[in-house]
């Protein structure tokens, strides 16, 4: 299924269109961009925050550590940090000290042994940090839109009642990119955030059966079977838990709990898309880290592995922009972007925010108005639509297939390690290596893998079968074990 002539010129003119725009982005990074003295923050001293929040939990659980010294042992580094990082974009440093006080007050009754303890509570006393775009009860919840900088949100998001239910206590929350529509966390409200490892790389954007009920904004009718959200964490040891929390109900759906002998696993993997003409090929760093944990794989722990080329995977954005396209079950066509900059409300030009952003004078980011602008054109027609409606029911059989209930595919999680500030604008498709599972509905548990001999962090992305999401996260623990943990910052 190749590409007509007009579909490359239109093609070729949207990465020209993204490359040109890149180049101004980093000319505005270059004269107007974060400079710092370091290019990472100071490694971490505090033995607490080297900790896993299964292994805080117990901790706490037993008294042998106090949940206020936990908190505050966080609220110190994230101090310390959060300036050049700029992660958090709100505190609540000091409600969060108040309710670690209560948790402590609360052991000291010891009016529960420990199992009851865990079972209530599994993550008692345990920090964690809420995505913005998310309700957290009190905290802005303006998704990165200046049209919502004054929004506060009056509930919690039902992801955040079921933490905050498990014991967890929320110290504040997180950039995103602007409606979460973009693989780089920056905004008109709070800037944009930078990676740790290296303060000029970018530290990505927008992260099932999980509820979505609580975020800006809000996928509605066909897009909202694709939106998944899930948690992020340091160990993989924590995925599973964090994740019966999350889903509340729909856990039913899910296995988590089934005993898994690794070495029975069938395991595939493809080392890039197939060659798209939209996205970047693969680095080096991440294919020969991919052949690793393959060799590893097959010679060490024994498993059955399979190199595999799946044609299909190379039209993942054409796939993306089918999902994006589809209409609801009432035949509503699906929410416009440039209705959501405006919120609904205000009309937004996107052609005189272009213009107003060449001046310096719109509220928007040049991502969203980019895809404001080229939205039509990017919306596929019915006829384009069933086109690649079929490649994507062909595709996802093949994987369903492919994988069945004993199967795992291993595939770059993205074709290169973390780039630059503005760079990804020179490469707007790249996040269909991720973006093409939400259009498939299928379970994915990214993987840290070290880091590259700049000091920046590798992975890869384990895929299985629909609700076999214990697959990829037994191996995530695997890996974890075997190539080693999260690397702290700093310690390059």
């Amino acid at each position: 299924m190749a590409p007509s002539f007009t579909a490359r010129i239109q093609l070729f003119l949207l990465r020209a269109l993204g490359f040109l725009i890149g180049l101004v982005g980093r000319a505005a990074l270059v004269l107007g961009g974060p400079k710092f003295a370091s290019k990472t923050p100071r490694p971490v001293t505090e033995p607490l925050l080297l900790l896993s929040g299964m292994q805080l939990a117990k901790l706490i659980r037993q008294r042998k550590v106090k949940c206020i010294d936990v908190v505050q042992a966080y609220i110190n580094r994230i101090k310390d940090v959060n300036p050049m990082i700029n992660g958090i974009v709100k505190y609540r440093f000091e409600e969060a000290m108040k309710e670690a006080h209560a948790v402590d007050q609360k052991l000291a009754e010891k009016q529960e042994d420990e199992a009851t303890l865990e079972n209530k509570w599994p993550f008692l006393g345990v920090p964690l940090t809420v995505k913005e775009a998310f309700q957290l009860q009190g905290m802005p919840n303006s998704s990165g839109l200046m049209n919502r900088r004054d929004a506060i949100a009056k509930t919690d998001a039902t992801v955040v009642a079921l933490q905050k239910g498990a014991g967890a206590i929320p110290l504040g929350i997180t950039n995103c990119s602007e409606l979460c529509m973009w693989y780089e966390s920056s905004n008109k409200i709070y800037g944009w955030s930078n990676n740790p490892y290296d303060l000029q790389h970018i530290v990505g954007g927008s992260s099932g059966v999980v509820p979505n009920k609580g975020q800006f904004p809000l996928a509605v009718g066909a897009q909202e079977l694709f939106l998944s959200t899930g948690p992020i964490c340091h160990y993989a040891e924590d995925l599973a838990p964090m994740l019966k929390v999350m889903a509340g109900p729909g856990i039913k759906r899910l296995k988590l709990d089934t005993k898994i002998h690794l070495k029975d696993l069938k395991c595939y993997w493809m080392e890039h898309d197939g060659g798209s003409f939209l996205m970047s090929k693969v680095d080096q760093d991440l294919i020969m880290t991919q052949k690793k944990v393959v060799v590893h794989l097959e010679t060490i722990l024994g498993a059955s592995v399979q190199h595999v080329k799946l044609k299909k995977m190379k039209y993942s954005f054409q796939l993306w922009i089918a999902m994006m396209s589809a209409k609801g079950h009432d035949g509503k066509e699906p929410v416009k972007f440039v209705d959501l900059l405006g919120d609904h409300g205000k009309h937004v030009s996107p052609l005189w925010e272009l213009i107003k952003w060449c001046l310096g004078l719109s509220v928007y980011t040049i991502p969203s108005i980019g895809l404001a602008l080229l939205e039509e054109k990017l919306r596929y027609s019915n006829e384009k639509y069933q086109k690649f409606k079929a490649v994507e029911e062909s595709l996802r059989k093949e994987l369903v297939d492919m994988l069945g209930d004993d199967g795992v595919f291993l595939y770059p999680s993205h074709p290169t390690v973390a780039p630059k500030h503005h760079v990804p604008l020179t490469r707007p498709f790249n996040f269909a290596y991720t973006g093409v599972f939400s259009a498939l509905g299928l379970p994915v548990t990214q993987c840290p893998l070290g880091l590259n001999a700049k000091g920046l962090p590798l992975g890869i992305q384990v895929v299985a079968g629909p609700f076999n999401d214990h697959l990829t996260l037994a191996v995530a623990q695997y890996l974890e074990k075997t190539f080693g943990v999260w690397v702290c910052p700093g310690k390059f």
